[in-house]
């Protein structure tokens, strides 16, 4: 029987390649090999069978694996090249089917020869393919990929550099308009960036960026590869953010990769490998700038994308170990410990599908051991941190002698048992981890790209071990070994920042130890080497806002502990770093997360600083700028920065604009012209704090006197003895307390002993969170008659058990005290009426406004405080989302309406101040529970003061308030802490 001709042979192949039929497939390939037996070696189109049938088996060899097949096939290619000598037509294709065969052997076995041979054919078949030659630049682009790999291999940097040569020639034969010209732009991109993972070189990632740019703007909205383009480039713009640490290179990143999720819908088959891409952006800027919402977003990402790779799917073991670093890391920041346990769970499902022999093994063991190892410090369960470094020592036999990852697995087990040491304290644990770290320095010699971190790990250990044993040598060691790692880092390599921390303790032990020729702590030459190199640690721009801010707190403790010269710059650029970052940070829940991560009274301590060398001015400069930074950050702007980055490149070069500049906009305003009080700063403002804050809860009034005599004795009597000189009897003062001051009754101090004064008597105080929200409140406003006048009141607010009775009668109490119209222009809100919506309104359009109701506090999350409507709550954050810079006066007839978190008693985040710094200029608050005969009381007495003579000015309020509180003192029937409990915030 004759064979099928070799056109219908061909057609069978084309079927066969095409259909995944395994059937037919093998039916194929007997058919060709019978073919073979036929059409023999003089035969025009054997040359063509043999190909064919090359292919098959290469096809069957890659759906079942059978070594065979590849053999096989690439002994065909050999023959079909011998059908096709030199000077042969055919001979270039020939050698570059050849080419293909053994490359796919080589990835398959890792055999050299394979690599080596497929490069010397692929050179020859370039060279049959002369410039003009219309296969050129295929020839160009194989060559090149082979030698891609083979540098990826062996790291000969030649093979790299001649690969970037072709594909530039490459490039150059496709021009603007070529169709394959985003395809060589793609592929010149990538080398280059390659080389400079390589080498470091500047150069090559901006020209690969440019590249990929050029790239994308060929795959306009509606192209097919648009996706992968977006993608591309946003790779090379968060290898730069890495390496540079600019903030827009990250933000377009994560704008690019949204970009490319939206074009990959549910039910798309690449929908998971777009949120596996950007979910990892998003974690990255969670870590540099802290902003909650993107590490929460990055986990349900992730999440998405677990669950599209469920059991037997080949990278759900990748998709598990994504989320359960981003759990790891929520864990770290918050302190959940589901999120540590469930990590833990998804390492271990991913191990199990990462069996001996693995080549992901090792990677998984050494996960999973971190976790266990963080779980130990949080729970300090012995058994956690023993698992983790067997899993380590499991790791590292992965990893024998010549293994390229044996360097980084011995750096694991060495910190694992430096981990073990430092908890239980065994000499043999810290031993082995410096002979591990030494071990591992060996295998990264000069012009490797881990050296550097090499020796600053190795550096560490050696300086624990002299803390424990005082050998000179070993703190030697570890400083010349970080001062090589220091020399091996280019200028925006984000791990000088890190070096220059361990430079800064190995200075310290030697200006502690004496070992510089000194006394023991008596030289400055190792003082002054470890402040300079903490100031270097925080400028290292690349290295992050967060590890940034971090590195000046800890130059601030250094600088204070030793009476360092550099203490008052150090705190200067503490408030900036810490602003750059609530700046970067977008939501304000996020942020107020953010303060209780830092010092408390960091901006106090500053001024103190500044004040003890006599920079008054500076302390309240550095006062204003490091407390409110929350609000402050919210008047700079009403849209949190983060979410103009997904509004083009314009809005997001207007965001990175702005961060520039917004510090310059809000200059502190210690020598502002436009506030016309005086700013008197005392010592005792910044001093030891007497501890009255537990008295003042107390029930009663003789305690309550006590804590008020102490106050009046130890903070505020000094500072009226220094106002005697400029501010008359009866004159207006604004308190502007720091810390815990803002939760204590300042005006209320006083010696109660007879004979002697109450603050009280001699001036009116009001408060103020902050000069900069007392300058902006002074600011005068147009208003034309009649004045817009809201009173809101709500008896039955959700989830009550009982009516407030006295919110009716207040209400009317208060409409038949203002001047009718047409001086004003009253509305009154209540009972059903008064729901959050309606409150929202009335806020809105009433330039003054009287709030009779339930008002709660809430310390943990303090904008969820809020006035009590009859459906929900309108929050602290409802308001601080309006704006109410017109706005004249607001009083507050609720509970707790000016207490502040005593968490972050810097940031005065209550109720009244939110008001204020949303615009409202003059605001009357109450400090703690109030009755119902006081709240009567004392609002027909404000009421009076305040308009009685049918004239409404916002300026009255704070002399309104105090004569109020004056007439209240004459009635013995109200409690002290009842007729103290109002605060007039504003002018």
């Amino acid at each position: 029987m004759l064979p099928l001709t070799p056109n219908q042979l061909g057609d069978l192949a084309g079927r066969c390649l095409q259909r995944d039929d395994p059937r037919a497939l093998d039916k194929g390939i007997s058919l060709h090999y019978d073919a073979l037996g036929y059409y023999n070696t003089s035969h025009a189109h054997r040359g063509q069978l043999l190909c064919n049938l090359s292919l098959m088996l290469v096809t069957r060899f890659e759906r079942r694996g059978n070594d065979d097949d590849l053999d096989k096939a690439t002994a065909l290619q050999r023959e079909a090249l011998a059908l096709h000598p030199v000077g042969h037509t055919h001979r270039s294709s020939s050698l570059n089917n050849l080419a293909t065969q053994l490359s796919t052997r080589f990835e398959h076995r890792g055999n050299d020869q394979d690599l080596d041979e497929a490069i010397v054919l692929q050179r020859e078949a370039l060279a049959l393919r002369l410039v003009g030659h219309p296969d050129r630049s295929t020839a160009l682009g194989n060559l090149a990929n082979r030698l891609s790999t083979r540098f990826r291999h062996r790291d000969n940097d030649g093979d790299l550099d001649e690969a970037i040569t072709l594909l530039r020639e490459t490039l150059a034969l496709h021009p603007v308009g070529h169709t394959d010209r985003s395809k060589s732009l793609n592929n010149l991109a990538n080398q280059l960036s390659t080389r400079f993972h390589h080498r470091g070189n500047d150069r090559d990632l901006d020209q690969a960026i440019a590249l990929q740019g050029e790239g994308l703007a060929l795959c306009p909205v509606g192209h097919t590869d648009r996706s992968k383009s977006l993608g591309n480039l946003a790779n090379q713009l968060s290898t730069r953010f890495h390496h540079r640490g600019n903030n827009g290179d990250l933000d377009q990143a994560i704008a690019l990769q949204r970009e490319a999720l939206a074009l990959h819908p549910v039910g798309n088959t690449d929908r998971s490998k777009s949120l596996n891409n950007l979910a990892p952006q998003l974690y990255t800027r969670f870590h540099h700038r802290g902003n909650d919402g993107d590490l929460d977003q990055a986990i349900a990402l992730d999440r998405e994308g677990l669950a599209l790779r469920p059991a037997g799917h080949p990278d759900r073991p990748k998709s598990l170990n994504n989320l359960a670093l981003q759990l790891s890391t929520r864990f770290y920041y918050r302190g959940n410990d589901g999120d540590l346990d469930e990590a833990i769970t998804l390492l271990r499902e991913a191990l199990a599908l990462r069996p001996v022999g693995h080549t992901d093994q090792p990677s998984s063991l050494n996960n999973l051991a971190n976790q266990l190892s963080t779980r130990f410090e949080h729970r300090g369960n012995n058994g956690d941190l023993d698992e983790a470094i067997a899993l380590q020592r499991e790791a590292l036999v992965s990893h024998p002698v010549g293994h390229t990852h044996r360097s980084k697995s011995l750096g694991n087990l060495a910190n694992q048992l430096s981990a073990r040491f430092e908890h239980r304290g065994n000499d043999e644990d810290l031993d082995e981890a410096i002979a591990l770290h030494k071990e591992g320095l060996a295998l990264c010699p000069v012009g490797h790209p881990d050296r550097s971190k090499s020796l600053n790990d190795l550096a560490k250990r050696l300086s624990t071990r002299f803390d424990q044993r005082r050998n000179r040598e070993d703190l030697d060691d570890s400083r010349e070994n970080l001062r090589c790692a220091l020399t091996l880092l280019t200028q925006h390599h984000p791990r000088q920042l890190e070096v220059h921390l361990s430079l800064a303790t190995v200075s310290l032990s030697f200006h502690h130890s004496g070992l510089d020729g000194t006394g023991p702590g008596e030289g400055i030459d190792n003082l002054n080497a470890a402040m300079h190199h903490l100031k270097a640690a925080a400028n290292v721009v690349s290295g992050g806002l967060l590890p940034r801010l971090r590195a000046s707190l800890h130059w601030v403790l250094r600088a204070s502990q030793y009476s360092h010269g550099t203490q008052l710059e150090a705190y200067a650029i503490s408030m900036r770093l810490l602003d750059a970052y609530m700046s970067a940070t977008a939501s304000v829940s996020s942020r107020h997360s953010v303060m209780k991560d830092f010092p408390r009274t960091v901006a106090v301590d500053a001024a103190s600083c500044a004040l003890r060398s006599g920079d008054v001015c500076r302390a309240v400069e550095l006062l204003e700028q490091g407390r409110t930074l929350i609000w402050t950050q919210m008047a700079r702007l009403r849209t949190p920065l983060d979410g103009l980055q997904n509004r083009g490149d314009h809005a997001v070069t207007l965001m990175k604009k702005f961060r520039d500049f917004s510090s310059l906009l809000d200059k502190p305003p210690a020598s502002n012209p436009e506030g016309t009080a005086k700013v008197n700063p005392t010592p005792n403002q910044f001093g030891e704090t007497p501890d009255i804050g537990g008295q003042l809860r107390r029930t009663s009034e003789s305690a309550l006197k006590k804590a008020l005599m102490e106050l009046w004795d130890d903070v505020v009597h000094p500072v009226v003895e220094n106002l005697g000189g400029f501010a008359q009897r009866g004159s207006r003062i604004w308190w502007c307390p720091t810390s815990v001051f803002n939760s204590l009754p300042l005006h209320a101090a006083g010696a109660y002993r007879q004979g002697e004064p109450f603050l009280s008597q001699l001036y009116i105080s009001s408060y103020t969170p902050s000069l900069t929200a007392l300058m902006k409140a002074r600011k005068s406003h147009d208003r034309s008659l009649p004045v817009p006048f809201a009173a809101i009141g709500q008896n039955l607010p959700d989830g009550a058990s009982r009516t407030l009775d006295g919110v009716e009668p207040e209400l009317n109490l208060v409409r038949s005290l203002i001047p009718p119209p047409p001086t004003v222009s009253f509305t009154k809100i209540t009972s059903v009426d008064a729901t959050k919506s309606r409150a929202l309104r009335a806020l809105r359009d009433n330039t003054w406004l009287h709030f009779a109701c339930h008002g709660t506090q809430n310390y943990k999350e303090p904008f969820k405080s809020a006035f009590l409507m009859r459906d929900q709550p309108l929050s602290l954050l409802d308001i601080t989302q309006m704006v109410l810079s017109r706005h004249e006066f607001v009083f507050l007839s609720a509970c707790e309406t000016a207490v502040g978190d005593p968490s972050t008693p810097d940031e005065v985040i209550h109720l009244a101040a939110g008001l204020q710094f949303a615009g409202v200029q003059s605001v009357v608050g109450t400090l703690w529970e109030v009755n119902d005969s006081t709240v009567e009381c004392l609002v027909k007495a404000f009421y009076r003061n305040l308009c009685g003579d049918g004239k409404m000015s916002s300026k009255r309020a704070a002399r309104a308030l105090h004569r109020a509180v004056q007439s209240l003192a004459s009635d013995k029937g109200i409690p002290l802490e009842q007729r103290i409990v109002f605060i007039h915030i504003g002018i």
